[in-house]
């Protein structure tokens, strides 16, 4: 069974117990400008830019999509740590990214600049990346 990618607009609660897990295993330098990973999710719920990644019912990965005028913008891209190097979140962004393209938009990568992992994924999978 595929991971399906989709919009978080109502979450369950038990979505949102595995959104709280997926951002407990992210690294200090994902959260800014949020201060916390509960503030990253709840404003990313509030502003409808939370994309997340099920697999049997289960959320394993999530990202904020900013879908603006001219590109969409992806960022805070975070898979949990018990589910990484599984093409969770490659399956996110090319999902993400075909949306983007069906919307005739292009999609970009953000990350803090200078993140040497996030220059990795951009290039491996053909996006520009921009800082946060």
């Amino acid at each position: 069974m595929p991971v399906v990618v989709e919009t978080l607009n109502i979450p369950s609660e038990q979505d949102r117990g595995d959104l709280a897990k997926i951002y407990a295993d992210a690294p200090e330098w994902l959260l800014p400008p949020y201060a916390n990973a509960a503030e990253l999710v709840q404003r990313g719920l509030d502003e409808g830019l939370l994309v997340a990644g099920r697999f049997n019912d289960r959320l394993l990965g999530a990202a904020l999509v900013v879908r603006g005028a001219s590109y969409w913008r992806l960022s805070h891209l975070c898979v949990r740590q018990v589910t990484r190097h599984r093409g969770v979140g490659r399956r996110l962004v090319e999902e993400v990214a075909r949306l983007a393209r069906e919307a005739g938009k292009p999609l970009h990568l953000a990350a803090p600049g200078g993140h040497l992992e996030s220059q990795a994924l951009a290039a491996r999978l053909h996006l520009p990346l921009e800082s946060l």
